[in-house]
């Protein structure tokens, strides 16, 4: 019921009352004005303050002062979910879009009014460089529409300080906005978050200068992620937080420590203010662990760490965060050859080892995983002492041995040197095959260089010691030649012995080069002139034979002159003899 009705229902006459029957005079003037209220002019398109009064299902009846209340559909009082948002006595703003004096009808709309309120609060934001807040609703051309009671553009480039690749994660969130301009006729509101954000970063930016020296520790914000480091926004001044200076071990890229927005304390390690250059830490907010490592990990200490990654020539092992320590590949295994960790480890692996080293100044650790076993090589040679003789597979053949299995992971090398006394073997192929069975005797042990060196001519007497009774100096000998050189002729006198005949030996006549004079096969004698079993060398000539011949010749030949001349004299004396006693016989007659 209207102002006006109240009124009605209570007619009076200001003469006729009696000064008992009537109020005081103060009462009765604003009742008069309550009436005169009831009947001004309400201009169709004006914005009036009423009240509900009541909510029927297609209707609520609002009283805005006037002779009749004034309706409004009720889909204007739903909100998005569908819940009605409208109850009796509630005060809000309308716009009167239509009455009729005569029926008393009043067309009420409230988001009319409420579009028109906003377009004033719009001019006047604007004109007094306020801020209004919005909410994001969709993505379009060139931006984002924002509902600040009525749609606004929110062009791209003023969505933030820098540009968001991303402009959908922003819809459904409420921010606040300046407005850049409107036209009210044409319904058109430009915004910009980014010239808030603007101002109050160089509000920050002005106190973080003004308090930001070198050593302090500060908390910032991630703003962007590169592959040497992050950028931390400190309020209004960004600082770089370099990969080396995240943590004291090993970070392969910032990405796995950070992720854009992260709040984090760092430390101010330089700052250039005047090229505004900031400079920051992470792992300087805590001690450097080597400073204790050497305390911690003393020679012998047994470590568990993983693999941080692996190289040619090891892995290299964190045992702590920022201690690493290397295992080289020839302290991964006491008998086996590997060529590349990778064979027996991966990055990841959860290892145990031996503190071998440790050099805090240079932050390094040698690290051990043979270690944890008995070193086999510490009983091999009380196992096979030297002069032992074993038997085992070939494993391996190479241009310059064989190797033989002896024990689990320990091999036997013997040399092609100590292959045979006599034969020249130029492979080991050309006698052993691979897994063969075969014997021979241990030589040497070398344990700090974990060599074991096999020889299987051993197995038999060297030949050679017996050359100077089987080849004595002065005895003829004879064999094929097995080569020729231009310095003289080898030739065998058995099998693996050869003999050499020296050039100058050769013939009295002087020879610059046997070569095409004789050839491979051909059959010489020759005598031995010189023996050397250590050096293994015979000395041959066959210069010496043709001298032998010669004196021989000349020997025969004196003995038959000599023969000669005693058989004259012998005839000689006898004739004088026979002469003598004819004419001693002839005086006696």
């Amino acid at each position: 019921m209207t102002v006006k009705d109240e009124l009605e229902k209570q007619p009076f006459d200001m003469e006729n009352t009696s000064v008992d029957e009537q109020d005081t005079d103060e009462d009765m003037d604003s009742m008069h004005d309550l009436y005169e209220q009831s009947f001004r002019n309400i201009q169709e398109g004006e914005v009036i303050r009423g009240r509900i009064v009541q909510v029927s299902d297609d209707f609520v009846m609002v009283d805005i002062g006037y002779k009749s209340e004034g309706q409004i559909s009720i889909h204007e009082f739903k909100d998005e979910t569908g819940q009605l948002q409208a109850e009796v006595g509630d005060e809000i703003d309308v716009l009167l879009e239509f009455h009729d004096d005569d029926d008393g009808t009043i067309h009420l709309s409230k988001e009319k009014a409420a579009k028109i309120k906003v377009w004033d609060d719009i001019s006047r934001i604007y004109s007094d460089d306020g801020v209004i807040d919005g909410k994001i609703v969709a993505k379009v051309k060139g931006g984002l529409a924002v509902d600040i009671g009525v749609q606004a553009f929110l062009p791209g480039s003023q969505v933030d300080l820098r540009p968001v690749r991303n402009l959908e994660s922003l819809i459904g969130h409420t921010f606040p906005f300046k407005v850049l301009k409107y036209n009210k006729k044409r319904r058109n509101v430009v915004l910009s978050r980014r010239a808030l954000l603007e101002k109050e970063r160089e509000q920050m930016k002005s106190h973080t200068l003004a308090t930001l020296e070198d050593s302090k520790v500060v908390d910032g914000v991630v703003k962007n992620i590169t592959d040497y480091g992050v950028f931390v926004d400190l309020g209004g001044i960004d600082g770089l937080l370099h990969i080396t200076d995240m943590s004291w071990g090993r970070v392969g890229h910032p990405s796995e420590m950070f992720q854009i927005g992260d709040k984090i304390k760092v430390k101010v390690l330089s700052f250039d203010r005047d090229n505004e250059r900031v400079s920051l830490g992470l792992k300087q907010l805590v001690d450097d662990p080597w400073t204790q490592a050497e305390s911690r990990y003393p020679v012998g200490t047994k470590v568990r760490g993983k693999v941080v990654s692996l190289t040619d020539y090891g892995a290299f092992v964190e045992i702590e965060e920022g201690v690493e320590g290397l295992i080289h590949v020839s302290e991964m295994s006491w008998t086996k050859k590997i060529r590349h960790p990778s064979k027996i480890l991966s990055v990841g692996d959860e290892v145990e080892a031996v503190v071998l080293s440790i050099n805090p100044e240079s932050k390094r650790i040698s690290l051990g995983m043979k270690q944890l076993e008995s070193n086999p090589w510490d009983v091999i040679a009380q196992k096979y002492p030297v002069g032992t003789t074993i038997a085992g597979k070939i494993k391996n053949i190479t241009d310059f041995g064989i190797f033989i299995g002896i024990d689990e992971g320990i091999d036997g090398l013997v040399h092609i040197s100590d292959i045979s006394w006599t034969k020249r073997v130029k492979h080991p192929s050309e006698i052993f095959r691979k897994n063969q069975e075969v014997q021979a005797i241990v030589l040497n042990i070398d344990k700090d260089n974990e060599r074991f060196s096999l020889g299987i001519k051993q197995l038999e007497s060297d030949p050679w010691e017996s050359i100077p009774q089987r080849y004595p100096l002065g005895s003829i000998v004879s064999g094929p030649i097995t080569n020729v050189t231009d310095f003289g002729l080898f030739v065998e006198l058995e099998e693996g012995i050869e003999g050499l005949v020296h050039v100058s030996e050769i013939s009295k006549e002087k020879i610059k080069s046997p070569v095409g004079a004789f050839k491979p096969g051909d059959r010489i004698t020759a005598k031995v002139i010189n023996i050397s079993p250590k050096e293994r060398k015979i000395g041959l000539s066959v210069k010496k034979i043709e001298e032998q011949d010669e004196r021989s010749n000349y020997d025969e030949y004196l003995n038959t002159s000599k023969a000669a001349t005693s058989n004259l004299g012998e005839l000689l004396k006898e004739g004088l003899e026979a002469k003598a006693n004819s004419t001693l016989n002839s005086d006696k007659s």
